[in-house]
């Protein structure tokens, strides 16, 4: 059963390094409970267009294929108009792919797993991991 929907910084990580954190903790929580969003997807097919290298574009594309990619849909639009109006009230909006991913992760009711806690801790009800600090 999925559990832990995995952000950009965490899959970039598994990229660069196969064998290394990210791997120990999905063995932990067992392969069948991570998962990413479609935006997560779309923002490292980016990095990796940009970067025009062929190494990383098979690591991602062999990662890709190994997880299930969540595409975004009701009631994640309603979660994203709550964190939104929540953030710009508070007068602390973060950035708006991660806004997605958030209201991606309470909509499906996944944990963020990512190293950017700074901007997903704004987020009430979010359950966020870091990987890579422990």
């Amino acid at each position: 059963m999925r559990s832990h929907l995995l952000d950009t910084n965490i899959l970039s990580d598994l990229m660069r390094h196969p064998q290394g954190r990210i791997r120990s903790h999905l063995e932990r929580v067992g392969d069948n409970a991570a998962c990413t969003s479609i935006i997560v997807a779309a923002e490292l097919k980016f990095g990796v267009e940009k970067s025009e290298s062929v190494a990383l574009r098979d690591n991602l594309n062999a990662i890709l294929s190994a997880l299930e990619i969540l595409p975004l849909k009701p009631p994640a639009d309603q979660r994203y108009a709550e964190i939104r109006t929540h953030l710009d009230t508070a007068g602390k909006t973060i950035g708006p792919n991660d806004m997605l991913i958030a209201a991606h992760c309470l909509a499906e009711g996944l944990v963020a797993v990512t190293a950017n806690t700074g901007e997903f801790g704004r987020v009430p009800g979010l359950k966020v991991e870091n990987w890579l600090a422990s």
